[in-house]
């Protein structure tokens, strides 16, 4: 390895299923949107596009599950609930922000080297492999 380079153990058994709570699109979605203030599920789901009623269910019993968000009842008619992000998921703000920043300014790139390798694929410039 390079000298620079950051050397990490790669012990998958011990992070896997963490990050497998932490790491998909909508829980990284849902904690950066509870970072700023709390929300009603209704909220999330505006602020959400394209998630589904179920999978933000879904999701949100994960997360509180898991101690990253927490959920009150609310004393409304009809009753409502609000979700709130605790200090074990906000310990996640800076990682998050940081995965946030990276897509903002490598999407482009990221797009034009998907769209490279699409068309050599179409070129046949890749050997199936078997």
């Amino acid at each position: 390895m390079a000298n620079d380079a950051l050397e990490l153990p790669l012990d998958v058994a011990a992070t896997r299923p963490i990050l497998e709570q932490i790491a998909n699109k909508w829980a990284v979605l849902i904690l950066s949107v509870l970072c700023t203030q709390p929300a009603r599920f209704n909220d999330l789901k505006r602020r959400l596009d394209g998630i589904t009623h179920k999978a933000l269910s879904d999701a949100l019993k994960r997360l509180e599950r898991n101690g990253l968000i927490s959920r009150k009842v609310l004393p409304t008619q009809p009753v409502g609930v609000e979700y709130t992000i605790t200090a074990l998921g906000a310990s996640l703000r800076e990682p998050f922000a940081a995965l946030y920043n990276w897509s903002l300014a490598n999407g482009t790139e990221l797009t034009g080297a998907q769209l490279a390798y699409d068309g050599m694929r179409r070129n046949g410039a890749f050997k199936e492999e078997v």
